[in-house]
């Protein structure tokens, strides 16, 4: 390794082959000693950049750079939109809602989180979303979980709770799956932008 100081004064090295082997194996165990946490506080901040990847479709590059933004966003949470319900909610893969991996599978590929960090629990649900929908013009019930306006599902409806049981950011964390039948508990609220009333959360599936 040779060092050199130019006219400034500020010092440069040469690396070389063993250095940069000698560096790769102090990398590497400081990554397998620290925890991964305390290595991102030593990266420098990353800056948003356009995906350009012509291999990527239209819409894997705007997930892609959607899930940047929640990456290095620092205001409010995005408000709830129909179609977020929808991505984030409505079941539409053909995986069987008793697998026990099916929490795990589906959280990971509709990008169910919290500004990355996991959701607690999470229900999905095995409905269309105009029927969903139509549960918000339901007269209001009390919630099982103590929220006072709710609105209750007429017909039995099937779906997936997921509870979190180990991790507490995204791709890490594990899910229970338990698969669930009957009366679905929903909270609503009304959009000005698109004048409507959609749904939110799911709050519960009270089996039957």
């Amino acid at each position: 390794m040779g060092l050199h100081r130019n006219r400034r004064h500020s010092l440069t090295v040469d690396i070389t082959p063993s250095l940069l082997y000698s560096l790769q194996g102090n990398m590497g165990t400081l990554i397998n000693v620290q925890p991964l946490f305390l290595l991102f506080l030593l990266l420098k901040p990353l800056q948003f950049v356009r995906i350009n990847d012509s291999y990527l479709s239209d819409e894997r590059r705007e997930e892609l750079e959607d899930y940047i933004d929640d990456l290095h966003a620092t205001g409010p949470t995005k408000p709830p939109t129909k179609e977020a319900f929808k991505t984030h909610v409505i079941i539409d893969s053909e995986m069987p809602l008793t697998d026990e991996d099916y929490c795990n599978l589906e959280m990971k590929r509709k990008r169910v989180h919290n500004r990355l960090y996991c959701a607690k629990e999470h229900f999905f649900l095995q409905a269309s979303y105009e029927d969903i929908e139509e549960m918000c013009y339901n007269i209001f019930v009390k919630c099982t979980n103590g929220i006072r306006k709710c609105h209750r599902s007429r017909q039995i409806i099937s779906g997936v709770h997921c509870v979190l049981t180990s991790g507490i950011m995204m791709p890490f964390c594990e899910y229970t799956s338990s698969f669930k039948e009957g009366w679905v508990f929903i909270t609503c609220q009304w959009e000005d932008d698109i004048g409507e009333i959609i749904p939110v959360s799911v709050i519960d599936i009270l089996a039957i």
